[in-house]
């Protein structure tokens, strides 16, 4: 069965208009990320379907750009009575956070979300010294974690002595420039307010003390980004109670929408240079589609272009008699295009 007929079905089934939001989670440069240039596709799509009572958005993503979600919310309302979030499977950080902006979210026993906390990388961050073009990330979480050890594990309550504690931290190797701390910061305050919003822009509001308590657990009592919350443990622990559990029509439906586009972008397939290219060939051009956004009436896909050539490389090797320089074949590989494509249907 075809993305189309599947996505038709659930738009029968659910009574709604389907959008679909896939991105993929292979490891780059065939991966991808909740990005701002959605946000005129969507536009496109949401004018071509007009406002409708109820739109419904398949989603699938590990995240990405946390600018996003509230602009593309705010977006699809202007154009459904109810919106709800369909996930398949996973929906983390930014895609959480999309979610979260939704009057309904539907999980299925494979659905997951996760924490929102970010990590932010701007010229303030310290140099990578594997790669000195390149910034460490520093996650939020971390340097909260950090003074939190300092006074409530340690119990270091002195002032004098939290200040030597931050220097340390600010001078340690590789520096930590201050106005990367107030960045991470800022952009912690900001998670916050945007969460809020999200959760307050629903069809019946939520109650503030229900919002801080999700904002809270989603942004700081969780610990890892890598912590994935199913739908019991969201609904009854968190206390999201748009969450609603998919039947199992509706979650093999879910499931076979999702596996076609698993196929079609190879999601489960290891990205190696070595396999691409292939035993026999010198040189060879693939083509990727590593992002969706679908509706019955258009698709659009973010299509990655990349050249692989094998060449030889000298590689340094270590003898008695002293370094060696060895002939090595090597894959090399070069992205030559990308952007997003549209299919009328």
């Amino acid at each position: 069965m075809n993305k189309t007929s599947l996505i038709q079905q659930i738009e029968s089934f659910r009574n709604s208009k389907i959008i679909t939001y896939i991105t993929s989670d292979r490891k780059p440069p065939v991966g991808a990320k909740i990005a701002m240039d959605v946000i005129p596709i969507f536009s496109k799509q949401l004018r071509s379907i007009g406002k409708v009572p109820q739109i419904d958005l398949f989603l699938y993503s590990t995240g990405g750009d946390t600018m996003v979600p509230w602009r593309l919310v705010s977006m699809i309302r202007e154009y459904c009575d109810k919106f709800s979030v369909l996930i398949p499977y996973k929906a983390h950080s930014a895609a959480t956070m999309i979610a979260l902006g939704a009057d309904e979210i539907v999980m299925t026993d494979l659905s997951e979300l996760s924490p929102i906390d970010p990590s932010t990388a701007n010229v303030f961050n310290p140099q990578d010294p594997r790669n000195p073009q390149a910034r460490i990330p520093i996650s939020v979480e971390d340097v909260m974690a950090y003074f939190d050890l300092a006074k409530n594990k340690i119990g270091i309550k002195d002032e004098k002595e939290l200040t030597e504690i931050f220097k340390k931290f600010v001078e340690s190797t590789p520096q930590i420039h201050p106005l990367a701390l107030g960045n991470v910061n800022r952009v912690h305050n900001l998670i916050r307010i945007l969460a809020r919003r999200l959760l307050k822009s629903h069809k019946n509001p939520m109650l503030d003390e229900e919002i801080n308590k999700i904002v809270d657990y989603l942004t700081e009592k969780l610990y890892s980004h890598q912590y994935f919350i199913g739908r019991k443990e969201a609904k009854e622990d968190l206390g999201i109670k748009t969450i609603t559990y998919a039947d199992d029509h509706l979650s093999n439906l879910m499931s076979q929408l999702l596996e076609e586009y698993k196929k079609e972008m190879e999601l489960d397939k290891i990205w190696n240079p070595e396999i691409e290219i292939g035993e026999n060939q010198a040189y060879t051009k693939k083509s990727y589609k590593v992002a969706f956004i679908e509706s019955t009436n258009q698709t659009n896909y973010f299509e990655q272009v990349i050249e692989f050539k094998k060449g030889q490389v000298t590689v340094t090797q270590q003898t008695p008699q002293g370094p060696i320089q060895i002939p090595q074949e090597k894959v090399m590989w070069r992205v030559i295009g990308q952007g997003w494509k549209k299919v009328e249907k």
